[in-house]
């Protein structure tokens, strides 16, 4: 007999409450940010208005701007809650079978969902640790490295549609701004004015990040 011994695999069962559990608190994190955009955006709403009563419209525009990049990011977060849960249920299912197999076995589902889900800045550091793990238990494949590096490039930044942000103006000013809506502020006070615009955007930003 040796001196030592290999350590017991993890228990299945317990390895999955422990991934449920890590995927619920990153679910609970997502929903703190959607209520810190959603208290950025009440802002930015209420200085559209402002600033269209003000006839600042470059301001106007560039935080119409701002809400659109908002909401889109708000709806991502809430694409990656769904994945998660859909991870979470998956494992659990998995758990089930573990029970008569004596083992997790491989799911192709699982693995394209973390793949997705290790894409996503928000939640990449905590998504990559897990792979590696349920790759060790045999749930999924192992992630080629190259493609986890790849990620990082993928800005996921969509040009933003003029008529999307005109639509949003047209709402917020009561048909006051939109899409026929031409500036005419001078280029000083436009500066200026774009300026005080991008330290609101930044602020939202901060908050995406």
């Amino acid at each position: 007999m040796g001196w030592f011994t290999a350590d017991p695999p993890p228990d299945p069962k317990e390895q999955v409450r422990e991934w449920r559990s890590a995927l619920r608190k990153e679910m609970r994190g997502l929903d703190r940010q959607i209520t810190r955009i959603e208290r950025e955006e009440a802002k930015i709403k209420k200085s559209i208005k402002d600033a269209a009563k003000a006839g600042q419209v470059d301001v106007a525009k560039v935080l119409a701007k701002s809400l659109v990049e908002s909401r889109r990011a708000k709806n991502r977060i809430h694409t990656t809650k769904a994945q998660i849960n859909s991870v979470s249920m998956q494992i659990q299912q998995q758990a089930s079978m573990a029970r008569v197999a004596g083992a997790l076995s491989k799911s192709t589902e699982v693995m394209a969902m973390m793949s997705q889900l290790i894409r996503l800045p928000e939640i990449r550091a905590t998504m990559m640790q897990m792979s590696r793990e349920m790759t060790k238990a045999g749930l999924i494949e192992e992630m080629m490295e190259d493609t986890m590096d790849s990620v990082l490039d993928d800005s996921d930044v969509e040009e933003e549609a003029q008529e999307e942000v005109d639509k949003v103006l047209f709402e917020l000013t009561d048909g006051l701004l939109g899409a026929t809506t031409s500036s005419h502020v001078p280029q000083e006070e436009a500066v200026a004015e774009e300026t005080a615009a991008d330290d609101l955007t930044a602020r939202l930003a901060q908050l995406r990040s």
